[in-house]
């Protein structure tokens, strides 16, 4: 959530900046809100400070008693107007509140200016692209060959988008999970978390894909009488790491945390994506790790471009050719300020897509989530800054693997790092 005193002080400022992401503020009912709430805080404060005058008059012991009662009744009508203008007053902060929630946050000032990934900007390339005398196949095709998928069993199952992926496949995805846990704990310093995969509909206001994203979620709704809430299947591990200083009040020494969790994601997503996005490559559950650091504001900057960094040493280290895209702002979520695409090459498509997003929020999240640190210079409660990163999808990366490391008569090569450790030793699927 955009800080509400900016917001009012510089509303057409704000307007304009958000425009940046294709957000069209609409200035005069915010104007007209704030106008209101104005209006009812400016009459009540004037209403408490003649019922304190008179609760002072009636307090006096030099006023007889007739006067007393007099203004004693004149206080209980002033008790009933300013309860009327406190319930309005309830009311209109609530208008402004949801007003204030679908509004994204603004950006940093180096993201480009665009509408789409055509715009984005192009960091650097890693890797050579390996040049094969033969055609490539895809990830489906080459994992059908070692029998590693049951895609009829899935769709029997729960239906399409989903995919089942057995025997030494299945154990190559275990190990790329736990190899990248390890990574970011021991090498990255991360505290591994486990979390909980359904979550409340605070917690999805907190990171920001509620009301934003509701149609993408996977809602549970419980018919039983006692139970009130509304939960979900979280669509990323972001959710449950982030909301774990909701309401809390950090230590400055406390900064930065660093959280990593190995989750499945749930993701709705009813679009119609093509071929392109086949297999692998968008499914309704997946699994990745993903990390998130909750900073100083001072520091958040520095913060994305290292949980960058940690995202990309797993690329570097399964030698998969990748790219760093920073996004324009047509193409920067709802609740980011900038944010890094790693972009990992398909051999089989002839082109590089999506693995990884790294996202700095800057304070959109902790307001929302009530976040805060005390500042002993300053003396006060302050908002942390929060960032995410996917360190990596898992089955995207399983699918790069097996497209980049596909050998001529159909059998994939094991990355090296994978292979004593995680592997017991095995080189190639088959």
């Amino acid at each position: 959530m955009i800080d509400p005193k900016i917001l009012r002080k510089s509303t057409k400022k704000i307007a304009l900046e958000l425009l940046k992401k294709g957000f069209i503020l609409d200035v005069k009912k915010f104007k007209k809100l704030e106008k209101n709430r104005k209006k009812i805080q400016i009459k009540s404060e004037k209403l408490r400070s003649i019922q304190k005058n008179i609760s002072k008059i009636i307090g006096s012991s030099k006023n007889i008693k007739l006067e007393k009662k007099k203004f004693k009744k004149k206080n209980i009508k002033l008790s009933k107007k300013i309860n009327k203008y406190k319930k309005k007053f309830i009311d209109i902060k609530k208008k402004i509140y949801c007003f204030s929630v679908n509004i994204p946050n603004i950006l940093l000032n180096d993201v480009p200016i665009g509408k789409n990934a055509c715009n984005n900007k192009i960091i650097y390339k890693y890797g050579k692209i390996k040049k094969n005398n033969f055609l490539n196949k895809n990830h489906i095709q080459l994992g059908n060959k070692i029998n590693g998928f049951n895609w009829n069993a899935s769709v029997n199952i729960s239906g399409s988008n989903f995919t089942i992926i057995q025997g030494s496949l299945a154990k190559l995805y275990r190990s790329l999970g736990q190899f990248m846990l390890d990574l970011h704990i021991n090498l990255h310093k991360y505290q591994e978390i486990y979390v909980p995969y359904i979550v409340n509909q605070n917690s999805m206001y907190g990171t920001g894909q509620f009301p934003k994203f509701s149609s993408d979620l996977f809602h549970i709704n419980s018919n039983k009488k006692h139970t009130k809430n509304n939960y979900f299947l979280i669509p990323t591990a972001e959710v449950p790491l982030t909301n774990l200083v909701q309401n809390s009040i950090l230590k400055k020494s406390d900064l930065p945390k660093k959280f990593v969790a190995n989750t499945p994601c749930f993701r709705y997503e009813s679009k119609s994506y093509g071929k392109n996005f086949k297999g692998l490559i968008r499914l309704h559950q997946f699994d990745k790790v993903e990390l998130v650091q909750i900073t100083h504001p001072k520091k958040s900057n520095q913060a994305l471009e290292e949980i960058t960094l940690h995202a990309e040493k797993v690329l570097k280290l399964l030698k998969l050719p990748y790219r760093k895209i920073l996004l324009c702002s047509g193409e920067t979520n709802f609740s980011s300020s900038k944010t890094y695409d790693l972009e990992v090459w398909y051999p089989s498509q002839k082109s590089y897509k999506e693995i990884s997003s790294c996202s700095n929020m800057l304070d959109f999240q902790s307001r929302r989530m009530k976040a805060r640190y005390f500042d002993n210079k300053k003396k006060k409660n302050l908002y942390v800054h929060t960032l995410n990163g996917s360190g990596l999808a898992i089955g995207r990366t399983l699918a790069a693997i097996i497209e980049n490391y596909q050998l001529k008569d159909g059998r994939i090569k094991i990355p090296k790092i994978l292979r004593d450790k995680y592997m017991n030793g095995l080189k190639f699927l088959s």
